[in-house]
């Protein structure tokens, strides 16, 4: 198995262009969309069919009243632990040799599993073919040994491309450095691949909390909660069981 690749993007030199976006549109030949009011610069509230790449735009006030902006490109994770993957129920989601996570567009039903098992809400339902889609990590490009379009678009290299362990290595200096120059907030998430779901592949440097930027602070898979639920399930139904044949005895007794 080749290397695992992945990406990192880094927010604090994010401008918001969109060249990311348009240029996973153009590469992937992902039809135009109808823009949506969403009360900020953003032009779509959440991942599409046709959208693989979101760039987030979030107003804050900083510390003094004044008007501070975030700007994140936003991408599917390609999970080490993939909840989509593990939830397909036809093995039409698979892992490359290359570490990401695709879907077989030829094997996928469309029962929407991987959609609901998402923890990050990447993974949308084509209408128009029945299927699912989401980033490929630009799979055919990394097979002829290109990356993703995406990164090669980015003006200003806030989206790097390469080993995942060279990109750590790179991120957590990146830290380093902005927290040197007084961004005490600075973080990595979905770099640490002991932490949630085996690490991210494609992980990203933030500038505050993770919820900040629509991201869980600590992203579960949602099947992991089935035990939990299931056990919750048979202890209501054992205790309205009880208050039943209660209330059986009570009634009988009056009579």
């Amino acid at each position: 198995m080749a290397r695992t690749v992945a990406m990192f993007t880094d927010i604090s030199l994010c401008i918001g262009c969109r060249a990311c976006q348009v240029a996973c549109k153009q590469w992937n030949q992902l039809p135009a969309e109808e823009p949506e009011w969403t009360g900020t610069y953003q032009n779509h509230a959440h991942f599409t069919d046709k959208s693989y790449r979101l760039v987030r735009f979030i107003e804050q006030k900083d510390d003094k009243g004044g008007l501070q902006w975030h700007m994140m490109s936003d991408v599917c994770k390609h999970c080490a632990q993939a909840g989509c993957l593990e939830a397909c129920p036809t093995g039409a989601i698979y892992r490359t040799q290359y570490g990401t996570v695709n879907i077989n567009q030829d094997i996928c039903n469309g029962c929407r599993y991987c959609v609901s098992a998402c923890p990050f809400g990447v993974v949308a339902f084509n209408h128009d073919t029945g299927r699912a889609n989401k980033c490929t990590f630009c799979n055919d490009r990394l097979h002829n040994g290109l990356g993703p379009a995406c990164a090669k678009a980015c003006p200003t290299e806030s989206i790097a491309f390469g080993f995942r362990d060279e990109l750590a290595a790179k991120a957590r200096k990146r830290v380093e450095t902005l927290k040197k120059m007084g961004y005490k907030n600075a973080q990595l998430y979905g770099e640490d691949q002991n932490g949630p779901l085996g690490g991210l592949n494609a992980f990203f440097l933030l500038l505050d909390r993770p919820s900040v930027y629509g991201l869980p602070e600590k992203p579960r898979l949602p099947q992991n909660n089935v035990l939990v639920d299931s056990l919750l399930s048979i202890g209501s139904a054992l205790l309205v069981g009880v208050g039943a044949l209660v209330a059986f005895r009570e009634r009988g007794g009056k009579e």
